[in-house]
């Protein structure tokens, strides 16, 4: 479902442009109220509004579009005055705030109520005589009227079995992006047909909004608060999860970006590789000790949020299954407060939902924030960093190949393997990989079945891995290159 990611669409550069603007605000802004209003009209010009059909709607995205990359909530469309724009700017004007839940948010005024599934004849249909399309269909929907096949829609139960068969693909198969990319039936209708969002059931993994093609799907964002805080004067040390190698362009050496990012104004960068290492040690031990053994059916791992969330959701079950072992952002986060217990400390990845992970009690102490390679782009251009023509002074040195390898999919089953047959040889391995939260789904209903004994499973919500989280900048066939590229240039293998 990678369709359009990676490619630099208008909604893309949209959301770039907001999240820079806000940067901005945070950076330059002596009367933040006056200047946040005055964004929408500067972001979207009278003369070269292109994205909708008036630019008094495209402002009104804008508008909520900048209130959640404030970290603030969308305004209430229902009421006869929804309020300013600015209103509730000044709880936002503190540099402790977290995000008020739900993280991610349809914004109505952008939806466009897209058709939720359906089946349609096209006008490629040329009336052939062998009608495979009527032959197939279990309830008898489609009839030739005219000489061209049309769908009974009320008899239609959207099989799909017509499209399968048309020799000339004149059958297409309609249905919302923003659920097809939803591995878990979060997402709803209102009344008017608009998206809407189950927030009992999303696990903030982002592939919604990343997959609208009208960027009607936003999540909220700490770029704001996070900017605020370094200029406070507090000392701010950045991690930067595995997935990081490439996000910045091809000539953005991991190097690089260390230095870019001292000169952005953090006191120090580590890598979140140190924590997976950690994790990772302890996963296989873990293994090796409790289900190698047989004294527990099977194990999860815990690094992936949308997943450790889906499986307690889901299969509650599966809670003591699933792996007791720090998450690499809050592993690496306890690190550094031990080195630097003045500092705080902000989690750069490409991830949504490590917004979330972060914003519960028990990490909160841990990460203070937690921002996107997108937003970090945002932060760039508003100091008017030119990435490409930093020279690296810096290096990025303390993580081993295993950790690094965790921002593709099956790297963390594999980093432990490898610890595994290192340190506990002629253990008898187990180990499984499932990607996207449909696939994680049907892996857990085998385990609760009983047909995953003995195995360590891991589980990502994006399909892919890290590099295809709903916070990077580039395609994922290319992140996947650049991390193993990373990966095995590390000097040392293991942890």
């Amino acid at each position: 479902m990678s369709g359009m990611r990676g490619i630099d669409t208008p909604v893309r550069q949209r959301r770039r442009r907001v999240f820079k603007e806000v940067a901005n605000l945070a950076y330059n802004s002596t009367n933040l109220k006056d200047d946040m209003e005055a964004l929408p009209y500067k972001i979207v010009d009278y003369d070269e509004s292109v994205y909708w059909e008036n630019v008094y709607r495209d402002r009104a995205v804008v508008r909520e579009r900048l209130r959640l990359a404030m970290g603030m909530s969308l305004r209430p469309e229902n009421r006869e005055r929804p309020g300013h724009l600015t209103q509730g700017v000044e709880e936002s004007n503190i540099d402790e705030k977290y995000y008020e839940p739900p993280l991610m948010q349809v914004i109505p005024s952008a939806c466009n109520a897209c058709p939720i599934n359906g089946y349609e004849i096209t006008d490629s249909c040329m009336g052939c005589v062998a009608h495979p399309c009527q032959s197939v269909c279990p309830k008898g929907a489609i009839t030739m009227v005219k000489g061209r096949s049309v769908i009974d829609q009320e008899k239609c139960i959207k099989c799909g079995k017509c499209k399968e068969v048309c020799p000339y693909d004149a059958i297409c198969h309609k249905e919302r992006p923003c659920s097809a990319a939803c591995g878990i039936g979060a997402i709803k209708s209102d009344s008017k047909g608009r998206a809407v969002i189950d927030n009992d059931i999303c696990v903030s993994c982002g592939q919604c909004m990343v997959s609208c093609p009208f960027g009607a799907i936003a999540d909220k964002s700490q770029i704001f608060q996070l900017i605020r805080a370094m200029q406070s004067g507090r000392k701010v040390i950045a991690q930067v999860a595995p997935a990081f190698v490439g996000q910045f362009g091809p000539n953005v050496t991991p190097d690089v970006l260390k230095t870019a990012l001292k000169e952005l104004g953090f006191f120090d960068v580590y890598e979140t590789a140190i924590g997976a290492d950690l994790g990772c040690m302890e996963e296989a031990k873990h293994y090796v000790e409790e289900v190698a053994t047989g004294n527990q059916d099977f194990a999860l791992t815990s690094c992936c949020p949308s997943w450790a969330v889906m499986a307690k959701n889901l299969f509650p079950e599966t809670i003591d299954k699933i792996s007791n072992a720090l998450t690499p952002m809050v592993a690496t986060a306890r690190i550094i407060k031990k080195e630097h217990p003045d500092a705080s400390v902000v989690f750069i990845g490409p991830c949504a939902s490590k917004k979330l992970e972060a914003s519960r009690r028990t990490v909160r102490s841990d990460v203070d924030f937690v921002i996107t390679f997108e937003e970090l782009t945002g932060m760039f251009e508003a100091k008017g960093i030119l990435l490409d023509e930093i020279k690296a002074m810096d290096e990025m040195k303390d993580a081993t190949a295993a950790g690094r390898g965790y921002g593709v999919a099956g790297g963390v089953a594999n980093a432990i393997k490898e610890c595994i047959e290192e340190y506990y040889p002629g253990t008898e391995i187990n180990i499984e990989h499932a990607e996207s939260l449909a696939e994680c789904r049907k892996i857990l209903l085998l385990a609760k079945a009983g047909k995953k004994k003995g195995c360590l499973i891991e589980g990502m919500a994006c399909p892919g891995g890290c590099v295809a989280g709903a916070g990077t900048n580039i395609t994922i066939p290319q992140a996947m290159k650049e991390v193993a590229k990373f990966k095995n240039n590390s000097d040392k293998k293991l942890p």
